[in-house]
């Protein structure tokens, strides 16, 4: 993450409440990523908010970003859809 995306994250600000319907895999995918990180679901909403954000912002400069499993040795260009 950035400099002021890790420092935004220090900061504290007014919560903004808002209200969204997630898909049946959304929901599959928070609940999964809740419990592997231990974070409630809105601390793993923001971060994955803030995460796709930085994502984006590389992406937009025309970076690239790429992943690399445990089995594999060569990493692979994550794409967005």
């Amino acid at each position: 993450m950035t400099a002021s995306t890790a420092s935004s994250r220090r900061e504290t600000t007014t919560a903004e409440r808002v209200t969204v319907n997630l898909s049946a895999r959304s929901s599959a995918a928070l609940e999964t990523a809740a419990g592997l990180s231990g974070d409630t679901k809105t601390d793993t909403i923001n971060r994955a908010i803030q995460v796709y954000a930085y994502l984006e912002e590389i992406a937009s400069r025309g970076g690239e970003i790429f992943v690399r499993e445990p089995d594999e040795q060569s990493p692979v260009r994550l794409r967005f859809f």
